[in-house]
């Protein structure tokens, strides 16, 4: 059943996605294949094999009473296996002994975290694939609309929504590159037994491992994860968590990436700024108290990801500290954080995607509050102009004086310095409104803009 904590972290297909009995249902995968590496191997008789795979891929789980049992056994896998145990013994006796064989509760889990996690994946890089693509149709779109650019919260000189929409698809596509790097690092089955050895399989060990490896690629969800080439035996990795780690702080990269985009929506959407808004939806947005209000939701919730995740990225990398051949505590304490961040992840992304698909842009109202500001921003661009003319530091005094009096006297910097005989001894009027003019003053905009959408076109495949 979702609860209100699903409602602020994610959709309910990654809900699923991430769930207990998705898990489950994975863990079953593993004992399946398991088996039928095993019988390839030459170490489990094939029918057997052939029964412990249907078993465990049409078994109904008793989700209540095995994590009841788990609490107390310390890991899921212990009732887990019991329980696919006893449905084997109950269809055919003999193939009973050969389930779970030469296996370790961390092989199993593991494993189908490995699966879940490609399964979630999948999800993941369609939106942020299609985050990159709402940003890519925003830079195309106003690649020419002239906004303010903002630095430490104040106006600073112009820029386009198309720039500040490049910033975005560029952030969005080198993070997804990145979490498929990760991914086909990340997402490798194991099997090592007790303590990593193989020990309880003899000189079949290696021959099981590599088998298995194959069988649980082919069948993991995200492709980069089938496409990994490992040379010799897999080692197995329970202890060695560097991997996972480098995927899970990608996540969270990810979710800071969208919660970057929904600060700089947020903030734009403020009634005194009014230069962008989310989609209008029905219900959404709403207050309780006040009916004028539209309020930035999905921004809201995806800030607030973005601010959950890097607290579970700790803890996950605190739990990188591991004891000998298997952990006491840090590899537990993933259970909880890496789900949790998988959640958050992705709820963020589809909020972003959703927001930037039907993202309302006023380009009018853009200009205005540049106009607002009676040429301010232009006088970095102003003061460089006569500088040849008068010196450098008497241009900058002059522009700086100047910009004293536009907020004194109500009148704009074109009027202040129009009736500047030190200014027009070496500018003319029009040569001054065409400095001030922010379409003249963007220099490599349009190239950085071009680099982002070739980059992403390229990328995208």
């Amino acid at each position: 059943m979702a609860t209100l904590n699903d409602a602020y972290s994610t959709y309910p297909a990654m809900a699923a996605v991430m769930g207990d009995a998705t898990l489950l249902r994975h863990m079953a995968t593993f004992e399946g294949a398991l088996a039928h590496a095993q019988s390839e191997a030459g170490l489990v008789p094939k029918d057997a094999a052939d029964v412990i795979a249907a078993v465990a891929a049409a078994l109904d789980f008793d989700e209540e009473h095995l994590f009841a049992e788990a609490i107390l056994g310390g890991t899921l896998a212990i009732p887990f296996v019991k329980s696919l145990t006893a449905a084997v013994r109950a269809r055919t006796p003999s193939a009973a002994p050969f389930v779970h064989f030469g296996a370790t509760s961390q092989d199993v889990i593991d494993s189908a975290l490995v699966l879940q996690l490609g399964q979630a994946l999948v999800l993941i890089d369609a939106d942020l694939t299609r985050l990159a693509d709402g940003a890519a149709k925003l830079a195309r779109a106003h690649r020419t609309t002239a906004m303010l650019g903002r630095t430490v919260l104040q106006p600073a000189t112009p820029i386009t929504f198309g720039l500040k929409a490049a910033q975005w698809l560029a952030a969005a596509a080198d993070s997804r590159a990145r979490l498929r790097a990760r991914a086909g690092e990340a997402l490798v089955a194991q099997l090592g037994g007790a303590a990593g050895t193989l020990g309880s399989l003899g000189a079949l060990g290696a021959t099981t491992a590599a088998i298995l490896f194959r069988r649980l690629a082919d069948l993991n969800a995200y492709p980069p994860a089938r496409d990994v080439a490992v040379r010799g035996t897999p080692m197995p990795w329970h202890t060695r968590r560097g991997a996972l780690m480098a995927l899970a702080s990608e996540l969270a990269i990810a979710t800071g990436i969208a919660g970057k985009i929904a600060r700089d929506i947020s903030l734009m959407m403020q009634y005194e700024v009014a230069e962008t808004f989310e989609p209008a939806e029905a219900g959404r947005g709403g207050s309780s108290a006040m009916p004028h209000k539209r309020n930035p939701v999905r921004c809201m919730l995806t800030v607030s990801a973005a601010l959950r995740t890097p607290g579970l990225v700790a803890t996950l990398l605190t739990g990188m500290v591991q004891e000998h051949e298997r952990a006491l505590g840090g590899w537990q304490a993933e259970w909880g954080a890496l789900p949790e961040l998988v959640r958050l992840t992705a709820g963020a992304l589809a909020n972003m995607a959703d927001t930037l698909d039907g993202l309302q842009v006023d380009a009018a109202r853009m200009r205005a509050n540049f106009e607002a500001l009676k040429g301010l921003p232009m006088t970095e661009m102003l003061a460089l102009a006569l500088a040849p003319g008068l010196g450098r530091a008497e241009a900058f005094a002059l522009v700086e004086a100047a910009a004293k009096q536009v907020a004194t006297s109500g009148r704009s910097l074109a009027e202040i310095v129009k009736a500047d005989a030190a200014a027009t001894a070496h500018l003319q009027a029009s040569e001054i409104d065409a400095i001030l003019d922010p379409l003249n003053a963007l220099g490599a905009t349009q190239a950085f803009i071009d680099t982002a959408l070739d980059s992403w076109l390229h990328r995208r495949g």
